[in-house]
């Protein structure tokens, strides 16, 4: 059944008044009388009336409302930073529009068109993993929507983006391996052209290269739907366990495809960390509870959400154009346990 919502008109028809009187009334205009507008007052809230937000979004020219674009909601990467961008968006007056990917580039291409068709004030995205070419966001960018990036982003389009040092991350957890005696180090990445991909390959790479470690291209494998599709982890991992000298330890760089990896060696009866040790991009929060527990590189998801919901915000509401723009690197952080320590192989195996 449909919804009809009450307009003004309706509220005119049933009281006798014009229009132009009870939108008057609404707005509490010193042209009304304060019976009439305690008459016209009660009759919408009695009856529910809400303004109707196209129609007051075609006068001022302005939606209150911000676009958002993310591969996954149930990602808990992603659905802390939609937290942190529904906190300060909120106590602003601004509503989230929320589009999934699904790391696809036609549905984000699909998403973006409805969120400017329903004139977003804004435009929040970390774009999917199949996204290579960045003409759409350009076109919108070039046409004077706001657009901040997070996480994954343009690094050609001249705006604010918010990251986190994938680098240190990723140097800290592969130093980390290295220290507690594993060298045959397996990567598995997001696709090759994504941004979060070079900086944590980097770091993975010059953390090996620092120990005098030879970098085997054969243990660095890629997932170009970062994970979401548990049949291309599960191949990749195939390739590693087939080597002839398998890897001793996994860094897996999305939280997706960390996941993935213990489902696969659940799955195969491989144990972590005796068979093989494995690190993770994660900011799950029951990582502590699985058995072993997973030794993890945490984001800071939700006050991602929240910088550049700002940087957003100030873009939007800048009464001159905006010609000088941040690049927010923001820290990750490095919480060791269980399933990356070779004390625990040692008790695990006495």
């Amino acid at each position: 059944m449909r919804f009809d919502a009450i307009t003004i008109k309706d509220i005119a028809n049933a009281l006798g008044f014009s229009k132009s009187t009870v939108s008057r009334a609404l707005r509490d205009s010193h042209e009304i009388s304060p019976e009439t507008k305690k008459l016209i007052s009660a009759y919408a809230e009695e009856h529910n009336y809400r303004p109707n937000p196209i129609a007051l979004s075609l006068k001022e020219k302005r939606s209150r409302s911000i676009g958002i674009v993310v591969c996954e909601i149930a990602n808990s990467f992603f659905s802390q930073v939609i937290n942190g961008i529904e906190s300060i968006a909120y106590d602003c007056g601004y509503n989230a529009i929320i589009s999934q990917t699904h790391e696809s580039f036609e549905r984000e291409i699909v998403g973006l068109n409805y969120l400017s068709s329903r004139s977003v004030d804004g435009l929040l995205i970390s774009v999917s993993a199949e996204t290579t070419s960045f003409s759409h966001l350009k076109s919108l960018h070039n046409k004077g929507l706001p657009i901040v990036f997070f996480d994954r982003v343009a690094s050609d389009i001249k705006t604010h983006k918010v990251t986190v040092d994938n680098f240190t991350g990723s140097y800290d957890a592969t130093t980390h391996l290295i220290e507690n005696g594993f060298t045959r180090i397996a990567s598995i990445s997001l696709s090759q052209h994504s941004s979060i991909t070079q900086g944590r390959l980097n770091g993975y790479k010059k953390a090996l290269t620092d120990h005098y470690i030879p970098i085997d291209e054969s243990l660095i494998r890629y997932c170009a739907h970062g994970g979401l599709f548990y049949e291309e982890l599960e191949k990749e991992m195939n390739v590693l366990l087939n080597l002839k000298q398998r890897p001793q330890a996994i860094f897996a760089s999305s939280d997706k495809i960390t996941m993935g990896v213990l489902r696969y060696f659940k799955s195969t009866g491989i144990r972590v960390p005796n068979d093989i040790a494995v690190v993770g991009f994660s900011n799950s929060e029951t990582t502590d509870l699985l058995q072993p527990a997973l030794t993890v590189v945490r984001q800071p998801a939700f006050e991602m959400g929240k910088i550049a919901t700002e940087m957003l915000i100030n873009l939007m509401e800048a009464k001159r154009a905006v010609k000088v723009f941040e690049n927010r690197v923001l820290p990750a952080e490095l919480v060791v346990r269980d399933s990356s320590v070779k004390q625990m192989i040692e008790l695990l195996n006495n």
